[in-house]
């Protein structure tokens, strides 16, 4: 049997008010239509909220507005997913690598490493890299020369992180994801493409997350660099020398061109994206599949490309989409007429 807490001790780690039992058992989480008897739920959508009679959750983490329509135990909260998000580390049921080097590890003399970490089967550790206190490293990951990680950072398997990339701490990299790897920078001679070599780096500020098969590219000259509290979603593409602004978030597929600025807290959903050499100013979010094609200095929503719609009638609005430079330009000189 796992872990079991009451919900009084659930209420006292969320800061949230409880109503009900405090001696409730509390075995696990799920959701309002799957739980269970000793499952902890949670009702952050009002479009759940008609299945708060029904649920057999032995309680709810719930908005106080809700607490007079149902009856169970419940903890209140402002913010329930909050709530949710932060006591799912109590339940977390991922496996805990053993601390210390595997023998298969490849680790160069020069690397400085600390006692307290754990590097997996078939991990290679270049020239000169530091490796700090809580670090967990999985199997066949590469970290290149001149490299850094800061402490308590967990990088899983397969992972390939090239020379001179500095990682702060409580930083999370899943598999497959590429740190590092040159900018796709070329000149043209004549037809024929000259490679630009890259010279810079990355930074990843502290307590960011990247997720599966993402890349972030190292700068041409200055370094590519991620703030603080940044998250990046699987099959995201970061080229050389963008700055992501502090607690950012790149859904899956978006891209973001060389040499971008996007500020702090700014929203890109799933496969959206700018050019290159842009500044984004903070708060701003682009909706999915948005191509933001110019600097932006105002902070809202922002939105591009067509909605679904039957293909019959997409075909005719995208004919009308090219026309619309010859009406807008017979429409003027109409209005000129009229004067």
């Amino acid at each position: 049997m796992g872990l079991t807490y009451t919900l009084r001790e659930c209420a006292d780690f969320l800061g949230a008010r409880l109503k009900g039992d405090p001696k409730c058992v509390i075995v696990g989480l799920n959701t309002l239509q799957d739980a269970s008897t000793g499952d902890l739920a949670f009702l952050a959508n009002k479009v759940y909220r008609k299945l708060l009679q029904s649920t057999a959750a032995s309680a709810v983490i719930m908005e106080p507005h809700f607490a007079e329509e149902y009856t169970g135990n419940a903890l209140l909260l402002d913010n329930p997913y909050v709530g949710y998000a932060r006591i799912t580390s109590w339940f977390n049921k991922a496996p805990q690598s053993p601390q210390g080097v595997h023998p298969t590890a490849l680790i160069a003399e020069s690397a400085s490493i600390s006692p307290q970490v754990s590097i997996g089967p078939y991990v290679v550790v270049g020239e000169s890299v530091t490796i700090e206190a809580g670090v967990t490293i999985g199997a066949g990951t590469y970290i290149g020369d001149h490299s850094s990680i800061g402490k308590d950072t967990w990088i899983s398997t397969n992972v390939s992180i090239y020379h001179g990339v500095c990682i702060g701490s409580n930083v999370i990299i899943h598999s497959s994801a590429v740190i590092g790897a040159d900018g796709f920078g070329f000149a043209n001679e004549q037809g024929r493409w000259i490679k630009i070599h890259q010279l810079g780096g990355v930074e990843i500020g502290d307590r960011v997350e990247i997720g599966a098969c993402t890349t972030v590219d190292r700068g041409a000259l200055n370094n590519t660099i991620i703030e603080d509290g940044v998250i990046l979603d699987n099959h995201v593409q970061v080229a050389h020398n963008v700055r992501i602004g502090k607690n950012s978030a790149l859904a899956a597929y978006a891209g973001i061109s060389g040499s971008t600025s996007i500020g702090e807290n700014c929203v890109f959903a799933a496969k959206s994206g700018t050019v290159g050499h842009i500044t984004i100013c903070d708060q701003v979010v682009a909706t999915a599949q948005c191509g933001i094609t110019r600097s932006i200095d105002k902070p809202g929503l922002y939105s591009s490309n067509l909605m679904a719609s039957e293909a019959s009638k997409w075909r005719k609005n995208a004919v009308r989409f090219g026309q619309l430079d010859d009406i807008a330009r017979r429409l003027n000189k109409l209005e000129k007429n009229q004067k």
